[in-house]
């Protein structure tokens, strides 16, 4: 491969640096600037025009002079080798070790910047994946090759759900080699070492790969990160048959190193300040996720993404809708009220739940005892909020049945313990002896045969 060097540098704004006078340079691809002192830093292409190319740096600018640096292009964009020795290991963003083992003997070398899945080669995710949470697993079933985000807000427990989810959940059935890529992007670190920390601690490190992009980190680097990850994924199950789940935190932090990257562009900015091409861009990370015909494994992505204000019309969970199968949404009033996890039970949704429940896959009664337990539970929500204008003594006798249903589903259904792991049996269990305080008449939802077995 022959590298293209060139001291022709016109320009260095902020982390953008202007070369000029270059042929055959391609978007993407990387580059090493060479400094005086025989140090080098990384770049990588953002734009090319004619014989000018924009670079950004991914250890900044500051220090370079224009008439010494030396601009070496690598003829390839940013590559991560791949193999099954990255189980158990944790990278920074770009890839590089952080827990000090040593460095991977790579099967092969592979460009993070994949495809989409094709959509004619996508097989209709159908099979359950047990996360443990009832909130989830009961109401807003995971599905494997399903995009099923997490909407939070700042303040709320989503690091410690991520968590928990990371080292719970499994898929039943079969044995099958199931694993957890995990990525973060711009996080704190306090954040880092809770996760880092709770990984080893729990012994899910084991089954994980872990990358840590840091928030003092470059704004370039959180880009490559979802890719990085997303790059491994695709390797353990697409080619070594695994079953992966994604879990991508915080998008937020993600769009807005997008953002910084466009405005030191100088490009036209779209809602918000964010960049017109925001929903193109997560589309090619969201859209990595799935199942592929006649390929064993599959990519299941749970993204995780603070709501600016606790605003669902803010752009990026806006948009991140469009994309993903559903959302569930985690609320501070619940978390207010010291309910773990907080999970807003009537704004979420799954909408793939019914293709991975029913019989051989959780239980048989599962569809129908989830339909009438989030019909209660609407029925109680609006009960209190009649108690709340009117008050309590308004209510009739079957009113204040379901305000207490719905009291005792929050308190029971819904809310859990941060190391209780309830398998699916447990979680359907606990939904009916909740209906049992219901007349059998208002169980419309569920059919005769399962009220005969299961109430």
């Amino acid at each position: 491969m022959i590298r293209k060097e060139y001291r022709s540098v016109a320009e260095v704004n902020g982390p953008l640096m202007f070369i000029e006078g270059t042929s055959g340079i391609k978007y993407g691809e990387l580059a090493e600037i060479v400094l005086p002192t025989g140090k080098t830093r990384r770049a990588k292409v953002l734009e090319v025009e004619e014989d000018k190319v924009l670079l950004q740096l991914f250890e900044g600018t500051s220090g370079i002079n224009l008439y010494q640096a030396r601009v070496k292009f690598e003829g390839r964009g940013l590559e991560f080798g791949v193999s099954l020795d990255l189980l158990g290991r944790i990278f920074d963003g770009l890839g590089r070790p952080l827990d000090k083992g040593p460095q991977i003997i790579a099967e092969k070398k592979v460009d993070i910047n994949g495809s989409p899945i094709n959509p004619t080669a996508r097989d209709y995710p159908s099979e359950f994946i047990q996360t443990g949470i009832s909130a989830i697993d009961g109401l807003n079933s995971l599905v494997r090759g399903q995009k099923l985000p997490i909407f939070s807000g700042s303040g709320l427990p989503h690091n410690r759900l991520t968590a928990q989810i990371a080292r719970q959940s499994k898929v039943l059935g079969k044995e099958e080699r199931f694993g957890i890529v995990f990525a973060a992007m711009g996080i704190t670190f306090e954040e880092a070492d809770y996760f880092i920390s709770d990984f080893k601690r729990t012994g899910a490190i084991e089954r994980s790969v872990l990358f840590i992009n840091l928030s003092n980190d470059p704004a370039i680097e959180r880009i490559a990160t979802p890719r990085m990850a997303l790059t491994v994924a695709e390797y353990l199950a697409f080619e070594k048959d695994m079953h992966i789940l994604v879990i991508l935190t915080d998008i937020t932090h993600y769009a807005e190193a997008l953002r910084e990257i466009s405005a030191a562009r100088n490009e036209v900015p779209g809602r918000r300040g964010y960049p017109s091409y925001l929903y193109t861009d997560l589309a090619t990370i969201f859209e990595r996720a799935g199942r592929i015909k006649g390929k064993k494994g599959s990519i299941t992505q749970m993204p995780i993404l603070s709501m600016p204000e606790d605003d669902k019309t803010h752009p990026i969970p806006d948009l991140t809708g469009y994309i993903t199968e559903g959302q569930i949404i985690l609320s501070r009033s619940l978390h207010h009220r010291g309910i773990y996890p907080p999970v807003d039970i009537l704004p979420s949704l799954s909408r793939l739940r019914d293709k991975g429940i029913g019989k051989e896959k959780t239980r048989e009664d599962h569809p129908d005892l989830a339909s009438q337990l989030f019909a209660a539970y609407a029925k109680g929500k609006e009960a209190k909020e009649l108690a709340v204008v009117l008050g309590e003594a308004s209510l009739s006798d079957l009113d204040r049945l379901y305000l207490k249903f719905s009291e005792g589903f929050e308190r029971r259904f819904i809310s859990q313990l941060e190391d209780e792991g309830r398998d699916i049996a447990e979680t359907l269990d606990i939904g009916w002896s909740l209906l049992k305080s219901l007349p059998k008449t208002e169980l419309k939802r569920i059919r005769e045969e399962y009220l005969e077995k299961y109430l």
